[in-house]
């Protein structure tokens, strides 16, 4: 049988208030009784002051013990002391106290229990029962300043008067009563308790069956700031992040097949024309279809270099190598189609010295390679880029400021997610896949650098790499 949370957490509440009020119970009647024998013995010093007192003046008038041994209820019959074992009397009507009832005759053959002993001088038993003597609590009687002998009270919990039984039997009657009622009290609060304590964890259990079924969307309401509280945030933070991972993989999917679609139609195109006769098979034909080839190329090869990233398998072979160096081998293949397409270049990078980065070499200049790539496509004819490279503290900064077009400052940082572009300046007509930027937030990352981009001085886009280094000497 499978006992439900609720269930188990009804039998714990249940089971912790037994062995508390049982703790509580034993506690309490031993802290009754114990009080009860301390509170009679007090009134029993008294009483064995008392009882020292009579047996002094009894020595002197006898000069020895034989009155108290010929007349065992002596003592009795001057402390009006009834015995334990004597039947209990009957409470006298108010108005109708009569005096005390009379005593056995003394030499009787039933000799009566009593709480007290007299030991003579050597420490002898005179009156009372041997049993319990070493616990007995001893006072000496004293005549003319010598010890004639010692009177004592027994322990009192094996002298209680029907009374004083019944009283201790009423408070324990009525601490079991209570105890009982305190556990029908937690046996009708305590499930319900249950049920509303377990209430959250009910929900959150249907919310993530819904969540692992595809219902994204789904959230559970947040009703306390308990740790029950932060685990239904966590869940709806949770929740709301695979919701934007998988609009995110669905806006991927669509970007990647559009991406695919366009070189692959404009590739079927000419082929059927060619087949159809429709087109003749020259050189240009030949050199459009492998542009075209090399575009769809250049699109799969940036997926799968995006695909090695994410899962961790893209290697990195680092070195320590000379930043501005490979800066300036990747610039100079690019100033040829810079100036064809009129666009002034302009790099700030030191001369002297060396900035040494423990990188990838080809990473790296994959990473300024596509930085330029972008520049190229997304600027303006006549236009500007100005690359500056220079070190702060144990960083380096490597800055592209590109002219117009701009990009609106809201959307900046979005110019590094996959396959985005803005539609309205940078878009498809330039060829670009929006996968650029992608692959150099990547290896950035991957060199325990940064990648940022914020608006140009000269009306562009400023993409702003910030790199460790390990020596840096302009």
């Amino acid at each position: 049988m499978k006992i439900g949370i609720t269930h188990r957490l009804f039998f714990s509440i249940l089971a912790a208030t037994c062995v508390a009020l049982l703790c509580m119970f034993l506690i309490v009647q031993w802290s009754i009784h114990r009080g009860f024998l301390q509170y009679l013995n007090t009134l029993d010093q008294g009483r064995l002051e008392q009882m020292s007192g009579i047996l002094e003046q009894a020595y002197a008038e006898h000069r020895n013990w034989d009155f108290l041994r010929d007349n065992p209820g002596f003592l009795i019959e001057r402390l009006h002391v009834r015995p334990a074992d004597a039947p209990p009397e009957r409470a006298p009507e108010f108005g109708k106290m009569g005096p005390p009832p009379p005593l056995p005759p003394a030499g009787s053959v039933q000799k009566p229990r009593m709480p007290f002993v007299v030991l003579d001088a050597e420490r002898k038993l005179i009156l009372g029962n041997q049993d319990g003597i070493r616990d007995a609590n001893f006072r000496p009687v004293v005549h003319n300043n010598k010890t004639i002998g010692y009177v004592g009270i027994l322990p009192l919990k094996d002298f209680l008067t029907p009374p004083q039984i019944q009283f201790l039997s009423q408070q324990k009657s009525a601490l079991i009563l209570a105890a009982i009622g305190m556990v029908l009290i937690v046996i009708i609060f305590s499930l319900p308790l249950a049920n509303r304590l377990v209430q959250p964890i009910r929900s959150m259990a249907a919310a993530t069956r819904d969540l692992a079924s595809g219902q994204y969307a789904i959230r559970v309401p947040v009703s306390s700031s308990d740790e029950l509280g932060q685990l239904a945030r966590d869940f709806n933070s949770m929740a709301l992040t695979l919701e934007k991972n998988e609009k995110a993989r669905r806006q991927w999917v669509a970007d990647i097949s559009h991406e695919l679609r366009t070189p692959l139609a404009v590739l079927r195109g000419e082929i059927e024309a060619l087949l159809d006769g429709i087109r003749d098979t020259t050189p240009d034909a030949v050199r459009s279809l492998h542009t075209e080839a090399l575009r769809l190329h250049r699109l799969v090869d940036d997926l799968y270099q995006l695909a090695l990233s994410d899962l961790g398998t893209l290697t990195y072979h680092k070195e320590d190598i000379d930043l501005s160096e490979i800066l300036r081998k990747s610039i100079a293949p690019y100033r040829a189609e810079f100036t064809g397409k009129k666009i002034k270049l302009t790099a700030d990078i030191p001369q002297q010295g060396e900035i040494t980065l423990f990188a990838d070499r080809e990473r790296i200049q994959q990473l300024f390679t596509n930085l330029l790539e972008n520049s190229l496509k997304y600027t303006d004819p006549k236009g500007e880029l100005i690359i500056s490279l220079f070190c702060s503290g144990s960083r380096a900064i490597l800055e592209f400021q590109d002219s117009t077009p701009g990009v609106p400052e809201e959307e900046l940082e979005r110019l590094f997610d996959r396959l985005y572009r803005v539609e309205s300046s940078r878009n498809r007509s330039s060829g670009g896949a929006g996968l650029g930027l992608a692959i150099c937030r990547n290896i950035a990352e991957a060199h325990e650098g940064t990648i940022t981009a914020h608006p140009s001085p000269l009306g562009g886009v400023m993409i702003r790499v910030n790199l460790p280094v390990v020596g840096c000497c302009p």
